[in-house]
C-alpha cells in the first residue's frame, strides 16, 4: 500500500520510484522468458516484435546497428509475464494511482536497449500513441530487469507534464537529449520544462501517467537495459478510435464506440472486492 505522501507526489509529478518488488531470483525468470520469445522458441507469440530505433523486424548487434527491441504484449507469449502483469504489489500500487476498483490490461511493452548499440526513445507522451481509448487515465508500472541508470539509458522525466494535456506532435529532443516544446505557447503558464532522471534498479518498479512526458538516450555501456512495462485500464476506460493502433485487430467485434474496452485480449488482473 502506498503512503498519503507517495500518492501525492505522484499527483504532483506525474511518476513514482518504489521499491525493489521483484526477487533476484523472480528477475532472472523473466530474463530467460524474454530470451525464449525473441528466440521465438514459444508456442504463442507476442503482438509485435521489432527494432523499434528502425521500424524494422529483428536486429543484428554484430552489424552495430542502432537498437531498440520492442515487443508488445509478451503476455500473450509467455505465462510468466502475464503472472508478472497480475503481481499483487503491481496492480495493487497501480489501482491506488488510478483510484480504481478495476484493472485490465491495455497491452504491456519489453523495451531492450542493448549493450553499445541501444538507441535513444525519443521524448512522447504515451496516450497521443494510443489513438484508440479514451480518457487519459491510464497509468503504466515500468520493471526494470537490469539495472537503468544514466549511462545506459534510464528514462527522463518532466516533473508536472501530465497536466499539460496531450502535445501531440510539439515533443523534440535538444542536442544533449533534453526536452523541447515547439509551440511553447501552447503550454499553460508556469509551466517548466525540467527533465530528472528516473534510475531505477534491479526489480524495482517506477509508475507514470500515460500523459507524462518521458524519453530515454542512448546505452553507452557494456550492459544490457531491459524493461517490462505494463500499460493498466481503470475500469471506465471506453474504445473510442480515432486512429489506428496494433491492438485494434483484438478489439472484439460486439465492442462498439463509446463502449468499456475488455474482452481476452484486455484481460482483468486487479479486482477489490466491495
Amino acid at each position: 500500500m502506498l503512503t498519503q505522501a507517495q500518492i501525492q507526489e505522484f499527483d504532483e509529478k506525474g511518476y513514482l520510484k518504489v521499491g525493489k518488488v521483484l526477487a533476484d531470483e523472480e528477475v532472472e525468470v523473466l530474463r530467460a522468458e524474454l530470451a525464449r520469445v525473441m528466440e521465438e522458441k514459444t508456442e504463442k507469440k507476442p503482438v509485435l516484435m521489432r527494432n523499434l530505433a528502425k521500424g524494422a523486424a529483428g536486429y543484428d548487434a554484430a552489424k552495430e546497428e542502432v537498437v531498440v527491441i520492442q515487443i508488445v504484449n509478451i503476455w500473450q507469449a509467455s505465462p510468466a509475464f502475464l503472472s508478472h502483469a497480475r503481481h499483487p504489489a503491481i496492480t495493487e500500487t497501480a489501482a491506488q494511482l488510478c483510484r480504481t476498483n478495476l484493472l485490465r490490461i491495455w497491452h504491456d511493452q519489453i523495451q531492450f536497449k542493448l549493450p553499445r548499440v541501444g538507441g535513444s526513445t525519443h521524448w512522447h507522451q504515451d496516450h497521443p500513441a494510443w489513438p484508440t481509448i479514451q480518457p487519459a487515465d491510464l497509468i503504466s508500472a515500468w520493471t526494470a530487469l537490469d539495472d537503468a541508470e544514466i549511462d545506459n539509458g534510464c528514462m527522463w522525466m518532466v516533473p508536472g507534464s501530465h497536466r499539460w494535456g496531450s502535445q501531440k506532435g510539439f515533443l523534440s529532443s535538444g542536442p544533449n537529449f533534453e526536452p523541447q516544446h515547439r509551440e511553447p505557447s501552447r503550454l499553460p503558464a508556469g509551466a517548466k520544462i525540467v527533465s530528472e532522471p528516473l534510475i531505477v534498479k534491479k526489480g524495482e518498479v517506477g509508475f507514470h501517467h500515460c500523459l507524462t512526458w518521458h524519453g530515454s538516450p542512448n546505452n553507452r555501456t557494456e550492459r544490457p537495459r531491459r524493461a517490462i512495462a505494463v500499460h493498466y485500464m481503470p475500469a471506465h476506460i471506453r474504445y473510442q478510435p480515432i486512429g489506428r493502433h496494433p491492438m485494434d485487430p483484438y478489439v472484439p467485434p460486439h465492442i462498439k464506440e463509446g463502449d468499456i474496452l475488455q474482452g481476452d485480449s484486455f484481460p482483468v488482473v486487479y479486482e477489490k472486492s466491495a
